[in-house]
C-alpha cells in the first residue's frame, strides 16, 4: 500500500479535450492544496486490466474527486459514458466494505448543475453533491472548500488559487515550449502533471 495514502486524490472525470480546462483546474487545485493527484492514466501497462489499475489506485487514495456531469449521448453510437458512475461506485464500495483505513475515505462529487443528478443517479441523494457550472473558477472554489474542511483549514483561499490558475494558463505555452511540447501535440496525463509541476517550481 502507498505511504502517500493521506494526501492522495483519485481523479474520476472525463479526459477529453472538451473537459480539459476543468481537468486542469482539478489537478492545479490538488497541487495547490499540497495533495497528490492519481488517476488511471498515470500508467500505460498493457499487462494490467484497467479495472484492476483503478481498484489499486482507489485503495491507495484517501480522497476521491468524481465528476458525474458527462451524461450526453455519444455522437457515434448514441449511448452515454458510464465510466465515471462506475468508478464512483467502486470508490464508495471500497469506503463501505474494505477494512482498515479505507473506511475513512473522503468522497467529493461534482455535477454541472445543482440537483441535476437526481434525474439520473438519485441513489446518491443525501450526499453533498457540488456543482461547477462548467467553470474552472467555480470548480476550484468548491474543491478547495472541501479539501480545506477535511484538512482542518489553513489552505490558500479560493480566489488566490484561481488567480494562480489564471497565471499558470498564461505561462503554460512557454512551459510547453521549454519542455519541447508543441501546440498540436495531444497532451498525456503525465504531460499535464509535468507542466503544472514546472509552474509550481517556478512560482514556489
Amino acid at each position: 500500500m502507498s505511504s502517500d495514502y493521506e494526501v492522495s486524490v483519485f481523479i474520476n472525470c472525463p479526459f477529453d479535450s472538451q473537459y480539459e480546462p476543468l481537468f486542469e483546474a482539478i489537478l492545479f487545485t490538488i497541487y495547490k492544496c499540497g495533495l497528490k493527484p492519481r488517476c488511471a492514466l498515470e500508467h500505460d501497462d498493457a499487462g494490467e486490466t484497467r479495472i484492476d489499475k483503478i481498484n489499486g489506485i482507489i485503495a491507495d487514495c484517501k480522497y476521491g474527486v468524481h465528476d458525474i456531469s458527462r451524461t450526453e449521448l455519444d455522437s457515434h453510437n448514441n449511448l452515454p459514458r458510464f465510466n465515471m458512475p462506475l468508478e464512483l461506485g467502486l470508490f464508495l464500495g471500497c469506503k463501505k466494505f474494505a477494512s482498515g483505513r479505507s473506511s475513512d475515505k473522503i468522497t467529493i462529487i461534482f455535477d454541472s448543475i445543482a440537483y441535476r443528478y437526481m434525474q439520473f443517479m438519485s441513489d446518491i441523494s443525501g450526499q453533498d453533491i457540488k456543482t461547477h457550472n462548467n467553470e474552472p473558477q467555480t470548480l476550484i472554489s468548491n474543491l478547495r472548500s472541501s479539501f480545506n474542511t477535511n484538512l482542518g483549514g489553513g489552505l490558500p483561499g479560493a480566489t488566490a488559487i484561481y488567480m494562480d490558475y489564471q497565471a499558470y494558463q498564461l505561462l503554460k505555452p512557454t512551459i510547453k515550449q521549454n519542455l519541447n511540447l508543441h501546440e498540436d501535440d495531444e497532451l498525456t496525463y503525465s504531460d499535464h502533471v509535468q507542466i503544472i509541476q514546472q509552474w509550481m517550481r517556478l512560482n514556489s
